[in-house]
């Protein structure tokens, strides 16, 4: 099952974006609900402090929280939507809001594909991110020119990818290198695997507008 997590980031509608397999599921973090008729799908389920939803009217039911808690309104909805059996998570809006939200969103990701062996795609439509995993191979199709990044989030050993203007073989690359940014897509598939660590292949498409 596949669930789309909308959470409070800005959203961009590409081509790219409306071409994503419509999801079973839809949760709404607090003030990601706003992107819900941009995107067109109904609500399952609305969670979190409702301190950032001022103004956004949706028909969906209300899980609320307390401000003070343990967990940011994402991790919530993904709590909510593993409990009812969503296996691929697609956090749209996950980019371009707070600097500490997107972060712990995409390290967040990183995490439940390692722990819990989830699919998860982190997307605002113009800027998209997927965990790689040592063992668990990553294929995604983008048009050629789009900018491919590889961002260590540890040590990385037998980085192997293609599909990009500067392929690597087994390459070994340290924590938070730069050496793996802003590489250039073909045009068709990229592949990228991992022997040891684990990473964030993200990919730009075009210039990103102003938060």
């Amino acid at each position: 099952m596949t669930a789309w997590i909308l959470v409070g980031g800005r959203l961009v509608c590409t081509a790219a974006l409306l071409a994503l397999p419509r999801p079973d599921l839809v949760v709404a973090a607090d003030g990601g609900a706003r992107h819900a008729d941009v995107l067109g799908v109904r609500v399952d389920a609305w969670v979190g402090d409702f301190d950032s939803s001022d103004g956004v009217e949706l028909d969906a039911p209300r899980e609320v929280h307390p401000a003070a808690k343990d967990e940011t309104d994402a991790e919530l909805a993904v709590r909510d939507a593993l409990a009812r059996g969503a296996r691929e998570l697609v956090f749209v809006g996950a980019f371009g809001g707070r600097f500490d939200h997107t972060a712990a969103l995409l390290l967040g990701g990183v995490r439940l594909a390692r722990e819990r062996g989830l699919g998860v795609t982190l997307t605002s439509g113009d800027e998209w991110a997927w965990p790689l995993l040592p063992g668990a191979g990553l294929r995604v199709d983008v048009p050629a020119g789009v900018t491919l990044s590889v961002v260590a989030c540890s040590d990385l050993r037998g980085l192997t990818l293609s599909g990009v203007r500067w392929p690597l073989d087994r390459a070994d690359v340290p924590l938070g290198s730069g050496w793996t940014v802003s590489n250039e897509a073909q045009g068709g598939p990229v592949t990228a695997t991992l022997q040891e660590g684990w990473a964030l292949v993200t990919a730009l498409y075009g210039e990103i507008p102003s938060a």
